[in-house]
């Protein structure tokens, strides 16, 4: 058992026998493209056609451009340099979490400010969560967060960041619309507050040790 509680046979071979709260979790790969994909023509490409490749665009390279954002995301997720933690119900995607290093992700909201005043540039970053609107409001934000910590501990763990919405309390939001889910959330599974990012958002860190694969 891991530390964010997730159940974990053999993460560090790619991601496989990852469980949480009875659901699968499996690492965005070439493998798993095809259910990324059908996850996210479901939704239209996700936020405005995105299809999950806006924090990669800091600059934005010509090729995508070019090619539009769904096969630039596919280019990215052949070459391995996209990650994320997909929430499976069978063969079904139904939520994801990215994750990368800084320079995989460098294009985060309030990019500047958080350049400045960062002492520490984190070893991996969460930076987007997405949910089929089939399941919202189950808690599956949060168990594509725990699959993501999971593989991120098989990756070598350290030092991870999240940029969630703080919210005002009392204040309703729709979940269509919190793009790194709330500050609670987070801190529910773990993460500390560190400082504001921009009018609505925070930094939170936790340090996740590596995973030991013979436990």
């Amino acid at each position: 058992m891991t530390q964010d509680g997730a159940a974990q046979d053999g993460a560090a071979g790619g991601g496989a026998g990852i469980v949480v709260d009875g659901h699968g979790i499996e690492p965005l790969g070439p493998a798993t493209w095809p259910a990324f994909a059908d996850l996210a023509e479901r939704h239209n490409g996700v936020w405005g056609g995105c299809w999950c490749t806006w924090f990669h665009l800091y600059p934005d390279p010509p090729e995508r451009r070019e090619c539009g954002n769904r096969e630039f995301k596919r280019r990215l997720v052949e070459a391995g340099r996209t990650h994320a933690a997909l929430v499976m119900d069978g063969d079904e995607a139904i939520a994801w979490a990215q994750f990368g290093t800084v320079g995989e992700l460098r294009n985060i909201h309030h990019r500047k400010q958080w350049e400045a005043e960062s002492v520490r540039e984190p070893d991996f970053r969460i930076t987007c969560l997405f949910v089929d609107r089939r399941f919202r409001r189950q808690g599956m934000a949060g168990i594509a967060v725990r699959g993501a910590l999971a593989l991120i501990a098989a990756a070598g763990g350290g030092l991870v960041e999240a940029y969630p919405h703080d919210l005002e309390p009392g204040r309703k939001v729709s979940s269509s619309f919190l793009y790194n889910a709330t500050r609670t959330m987070y801190e529910g599974l773990g993460f500390t507050y560190e400082r504001p990012k921009g009018k609505g958002n925070c930094v939170m860190t936790l340090t996740l040790p590596v995973l030991d694969p013979t436990r």
